[in-house]
């Protein structure tokens, strides 16, 4: 693709994102201009007004030796490599992600960071790519070990909101992986904006180079696309099996495709059918070095597995607000006949009153 129509979808991205979303007025701040040193500066709680519509928050940011256990409440999030990265998840056994999206907490591939960690072989296929502008993480999980119902097609999680409070509420993202950071492997930056989609047994994760233009930020770290999935919104080659680091291309941003030569913007519905008229690309990839997961995630070989059955659901029904955008009932048919990749669906399976209250509120 060429440069000057690269520069073009990056600004339509960047314009389009977070249109309808308004501040809370009990808790103005959006979480994304909430920063923090790590770990000196960090506030026991990020969000912490109990008059704001939702919330307050559940857990903590202060995470350290002592808050290390199962049982976590961890909002603070570290994504560096292959073998040292977090995944946002409920705190409650057999939960959707549309129920529980302001809960979600710390789930970690490695010991250190004060959380909770994924249990061993949970994570059964994992591809890390490095671009100039971001990582992006995706890959195949037996949900069920960070207490998603196991028929949970899930929902994304990302900073922003229609409130602009973030769900999780509160939660913070730090990395020592990007070259501003000097490569200090013990400094880190604040992620300011990232995006993660949970469920359909798989998994994604974009997170933006915190020293990259706004611009970039916005298109590549879109949130605005939640119904849409992995297969739109972080095109992807992960392999069930499979655990890999790569290079690659930069992705064309969700929602943005070219026609005729013509660069084109499609706009997900609030509720009804998905139906893109384009197909995703996935970027190439190249250097692709592959490893033994038992050698990446050593230290979760002591994270016993739990047993748990899931609740009798369908694969479809009417899910949640996620990000501040409607989930309306939908089989995720965008997603799911795309072949190959990790497709997190981006539609809950399950909805109780708090999320059907919750979809009325905040739709945007």
């Amino acid at each position: 693709m060429s440069r000057s129509i690269l520069s073009v979808l990056l600004a339509i991205a960047a314009t389009s994102k977070l249109a309808l979303a308004q501040p809370d007025p009990a808790d103005p701040t959006p979480l994304v201009d909430k920063t923090y040193a790590y770990p000196s500066g960090i506030p026991y709680q990020v969000d912490y007004n109990t008059a704001a519509l939702r919330g307050p928050q559940v857990g903590y940011n202060i995470c350290n030796s002592t808050t290390e256990n199962q049982s976590s409440m961890c909002q603070t999030s570290m994504v560096n490599h292959i073998d040292d990265f977090c995944l946002w998840a409920p705190p409650i056994p057999n939960s959707t992600i549309g129920d529980t999206e302001q809960l979600e907490v710390a789930w970690c591939t490695k010991p250190g960071h004060g959380t909770r960690l994924i249990p061993n072989g949970a994570l059964q296929g994992v591809q890390y790519l490095r671009t100039s502008q971001y990582i992006q993480i995706a890959g195949f999980i037996d949900q069920t070990q960070v207490n998603m119902n196991a028929l949970d097609y899930g929902g994304e999680l990302d900073p922003h909101g229609a409130d602009l409070r973030g769900n999780p509420l509160g939660g913070l993202m730090y990395s020592n992986v990007f070259p501003s950071n000097g490569g200090n492997n013990n400094s880190y930056q604040q992620v300011i904006d990232w995006t993660n989609f949970m469920g359909g047994s798989s998994f994604c994760m974009t997170i933006c180079d915190p020293a990259s233009s706004s611009a970039n930020q916005s298109a590549y770290c879109q949130n605005i696309y939640d119904r849409m999935g992995c297969s739109y919104n972080m095109p992807n080659n992960a392999q069930n099996g499979t655990f890999e680091v790569c290079d690659s291309d930069l992705k064309i941003p969700a929602g943005l495709y070219v026609a005729g030569g013509v660069t084109m913007t499609y706009t997900q519905p609030n509720s009804g059918v998905v139906n893109p008229p384009y197909t995703a690309v996935t970027p190439a990839s190249s250097n692709c070095v592959t490893y033994a997961s038992t050698a990446l995630y050593a230290g979760l070989a002591t994270v016993t597995p739990t047993s748990v059955a899931a609740s009798g659901s369908s694969a479809t029904g009417t899910a949640k607000a996620s990000s501040g955008t409607s989930k309306a009932s939908s089989t995720g048919a965008a997603t799911a006949t795309q072949s190959g990749g990790a497709v997190a669906l981006g539609v809950s399976t399950l909805a109780g009153v708090t999320g059907t209250l919750f979809a009325m509120i905040f739709l945007s």
